[in-house]
């Protein structure tokens, strides 16, 4: 699992205290660490971590004027290709290099929305921005689908936008719907993902019906 984001959620809430990392995806992108040497397990949860923190906020600026600043994360993730089955990446919210590097080294996007009208009109440009990165930079980029979550079946406008999703986006929509769930919501104070935190969790259940579904989708592509 490959954190992107200066905030450091996705290495917290993985079991891993961003604060006491020695290396970080600041370092593998400033091409001064190789991932092997910045990835840590997390004992929790059974995976590896290149993790972030607040540090990486700083390497929007230090890429700018380096050579190759879009595709550093793509370049140090060869190198441990045959390492691993699945390398998710973790993007910040906002379109910036950090993101770039991500889409251009990434096979597939999963989208992770909200119902809400503001997220509606996001997607849209992420979708372009999509579209641009596979025609000029990534030919293999291409969206696996888009997961809803925090989902509330009871608020009108949740499921109004849903149902434009689905009528937009067709079978790229995920079957699956994450809904709101307070376990979920209190893993991350444990730095845990919510399926260790608690695995009998609403959520969590829903969870792991999306992962299957999207391993399922991978392999047909």
């Amino acid at each position: 699992m490959i954190d992107l984001d200066p905030q450091g959620n996705a290495t917290m809430g993985s079991g891993v205290d961003k604060r006491k990392l020695e290396l970080t995806v600041y370092d593998v992108l400033l091409e001064s660490a190789s991932v092997r040497e910045a990835a840590v397990a997390s004992d929790k949860c059974g995976f590896h971590v290149l993790g972030a923190n607040r540090e990486l906020a700083g390497a929007e600026v230090e890429l700018v004027g380096l050579e190759r600043r879009e595709k550093r994360l793509k370049a140090a993730l060869a190198e441990v290709d045959a390492d691993y089955d699945f390398i998710l990446i973790d993007c910040p919210p906002s379109l910036s290099l950090l993101t770039l590097n991500g889409l251009c080294c990434a096979h597939g996007v999963i989208v992770p929305m909200q119902c809400e009208y503001f997220a509606l009109e996001g997607l849209t440009d992420l979708v372009n921005t999509i579209k641009q990165v596979h025609a000029n930079l990534n030919r293999d980029l291409q969206i696996i689908g888009l997961l809803r979550v925090m989902f509330d079946p009871r608020i009108t406008l949740q499921q109004q936008v849903s149902d434009q999703l689905k009528a937009h986006f067709a079978d790229k929509v995920f079957n699956t719907v994450i809904p709101r769930n307070v376990r979920l919501a209190e893993a991350p104070s444990y730095g845990l993902p919510g399926v260790v935190f608690d695995p009998a969790a609403k959520g969590s259940q829903a969870f792991v019906e999306f992962a299957t579904e999207m391993v399922e989708r991978i392999r047909a592509m």
